[in-house]
Formats: C-alpha cells, sequence, structure tokens
C-alpha cells in the first residue's frame, strides 16, 4: 500500500518545525509496511482532486502567506471536491486560515481563502502564544486530549454550527474567547496547534493515515499498535505545561 501525500508550498510555509510532521506520519505509516510518499505542490503546480490521499499545508510569516494565498484560493473547488471525496487534510495556523474565505491583515488588507473551512480570520493585536491542550472526540465516544503549542495573532470565528476540532481545556484557542480550537470538515482538520504537533500527539496521526488509507482502499483499516511510550510521555510534559497555565474556559 502507498500513501499519496501532497505537501502544499512546503518552501514557503515551514517556519514551525512543520515538516516534523509529515516526518511522524511517513514513520508510522513504514513502521506498518506502507509506502509514504510526498509530493511538494507549490506555485503554477496541477494538483488534481482525489489524486492525493492526504493534503498537508503548514505555517509561514504574514508574507509568505501574501505570496502564496491567491494561487491557494485558486485550488479552492479542488479541494473541496477532494474532501468530498475522502482525502484527508492537516492544515496548521497560517495554512489553517488560508483554508477559511479570507484573512484580513492589520492594514485592513484582505487575502482571499480556499473556502474549504466554514471561518474567517483576522488580525487581533494581541498575541496568543504557549502550550494548549484540547478535549476532543474526532470518533464517536473516544474523547482524548491534545497538546500543542499555539502562537498566532489571528482571530478565527467558526460560523455558527461549524464543527471545532476540539474544545480548550487550557489555553487561547481560535480566539482568546470561545472555548474552541481548530475546525473539522469531514476528513479535513484544521489547528493553531504545532511545534510540530504529531510528536506529541501520537493518536492523531493515526487518525490521520487511517483517513488516508481509507480514501486509498475504500475501507478503514485496523492500524497496528505501536510502542508509543516516549510519544505518551511527551504528550504529558505538554499537558502538564498547559494546565500549568490555568484553565481558561
Amino acid at each position: 500500500m502507498t500513501i499519496r501525500v501532497a505537501h502544499l508550498y512546503p518552501e514557503y510555509l515551514n517556519i514551525y518545525a512543520d515538516r516534523g510532521n509529515i516526518a511522524v506520519l511517513a514513520n508510522r505509516a513504514r513502521w506498518r509496511g506502507v509506502d509514504f510518499e510526498v509530493e511538494p505542490v507549490s506555485l503554477g503546480d496541477e494538483l488534481r482532486a482525489g489524486a492525493h490521499d492526504l493534503l498537508y499545508i503548514g505555517g509561514g510569516q504574514d508574507r509568505e502567506q501574501t505570496l502564496i494565498a491567491p494561487d491557494l484560493a485558486a485550488r479552492g473547488e479542488a479541494i473541496r471536491e477532494a474532501v468530498d471525496g475522502g482525502t484527508a487534510v492537516l492544515a496548521v495556523c497560517g495554512g489553517y486560515q488560508l483554508l477559511g474565505r479570507f484573512y484580513r491583515g492589520r492594514d485592513g488588507e484582505e487575502l482571499p481563502g480556499a473556502g474549504l473551512f466554514p471561518l474567517e480570520t483576522v488580525a487581533g493585536e494581541r498575541r496568543m502564544i504557549g502550550d494548549c491542550l484540547l478535549q476532543c472526540e474526532l470518533l464517536p465516544g473516544a474523547r482524548t486530549t491534545l497538546a500543542g503549542f499555539e502562537n498566532h495573532a489571528g482571530i478565527t470565528r467558526l460560523d455558527h454550527g461549524a464543527e471545532p476540532l476540539g474544545r480548550v481545556v487550557a489555553g487561547f484557542g481560535n480566539d482568546g474567547h470561545s472555548g474552541f480550537e481548530g475546525v473539522r470538515v469531514g476528513t479535513a482538520i484544521g489547528t493553531y496547534l504545532h511545534g510540530p504537533l504529531l510528536p506529541r500527539n501520537p493518536w492523531l496521526a493515526d487518525w490521520i493515515l487511517e483517513r488516508a488509507l481509507e480514501h486509498r482502499n475504500g475501507e478503514a483499516p485496523q492500524l497496528a499498535e505501536l510502542p508509543d511510550d516516549l510519544e505518551r510521555e511527551a504528550h504529558l510534559v505538554a499537558a502538564q505545561r498547559a494546565r500549568s497555565r490555568g484553565g481558561r474556559f
């Protein structure tokens, strides 16, 4: 089996150790005998709906986001069609913002988004930074925690009825007051958590791999268990740091 991955704009959106997420996914796939092929897709490159099992987009500074936003927005229809067909998506920080409808900077300039996520983002005055802990339920009845690091001034507002990735236990989340972080649309998730995110949350890495393999093979796989002692310890340390900030919601 082979998981086909499109890494969007890797030379522009790569400032938050985002390649670490790709490394985790690649290793956890290969440890189970699954090949993991990554294709960089950048400005002007073709992106065909359904050609990949996973789309990954990371974070960048405002300058880099400005450079790639029109190109990404033009791919909106292909991205939405891919997700409708079961392609998995992980979008982090700036990539998360630009898969919404738009991002409006402090100068009032509005960058177009791809329109996958039901949300809008505007630049705020306060920097929201630090360890963050969420409670998530991506699978019905299976609640677990997600630990990561947030560093953003963007205020992201989900549409009424939109599904967040999780509820904030400690940290700021999407906007510092709603109590929600990230978003989920079917097999696509977006989040402000990085650092990178997946080394501390192997269950989420496996959820993404399962969605990608389901797209590839037409059915959800039963992934073999891995010895995740170090990963669980990393999660506990990050979760404790977040809790030491005090719960905000």
